[in-house]
């Protein structure tokens, strides 16, 4: 069994406790623990399981960082951009070294932006890793966030850049608990067309 830190224990009970009020069918971290529909978006090689953490065993993790910047590009869609860095998340969790060079590549480019720039996609992706970090340490067994910055904050700029995208608001609900939560879901839903992609990632969240 694997010996949790005291934040990740409460990490985890947070978001299992998250789980069972929203009637989810998968309680746990929600950007960990239900994997994102990206529809035909290309995204980091996986396994053939069905569950959340069924990466494939014999994708090379030494490649992660590579192949998540490319990924990453300026049009990729954002549930594209969650799924892709649950995936990379999962992964990096094998490896403190592989880790640690993904997050200082995603935030090397976020923090290279002129500070005048409208960009709000390195944000987000800086953000969004950071706290994707910090809810899979109780499934890693070890602090992947120790001593980042807090990405909600990163996430939250993003939204401010962007305007009004829905899809940034429907991340940012799954980074917080409470009224601030539901703020960011009640945003996402009303900007979510009935039938698209981010309604139906959103139903699956309830």
């Amino acid at each position: 069994m694997l010996k949790l830190t005291h934040r990740a224990l409460k990490t985890v009970a947070a978001f299992a406790l998250f789980g069972l009020m929203s009637g989810t069918a998968e309680a746990g971290p929600p950007l960990i623990c239900h994997p994102f529909d990206a529809g035909s978006a290309p995204l980091l090689p996986w396994g053939p399981g069905t569950g959340w953490n069924s990466p494939d065993r014999k994708y090379d993790i030494q490649r992660l960082t590579a192949d998540t910047l490319q990924l990453l590009t300026p049009t990729t869609p954002v549930l594209a951009r969650m799924e892709i860095m649950r995936r990379a998340t999962i992964y990096a969790g094998q490896d403190k070294k592989v880790a640690g060079a993904l997050l200082k590549a995603v935030l090397d480019r976020a923090k290279a932006l002129p500070q005048d720039s409208r960009d709000p996609m390195p944000g987000f992706d800086a953000g969004y890793l950071i706290e994707s970090y910090r809810q899979n340490e109780g499934s890693a067994g070890w602090k992947m966030a120790d001593g980042a910055a807090d990405g909600y904050a990163y996430v939250r700029k993003a939204i401010q850049l962007a305007g009004q995208n829905a899809e940034m608001e429907f991340a940012a609900s799954l980074m917080q608990q409470g009224a601030v939560a539901a703020e960011h879901r009640r945003r996402a839903i009303a900007g979510a067309p009935e039938g698209s992609l981010l309604a139906k990632n959103i139903a699956r969240m309830q």
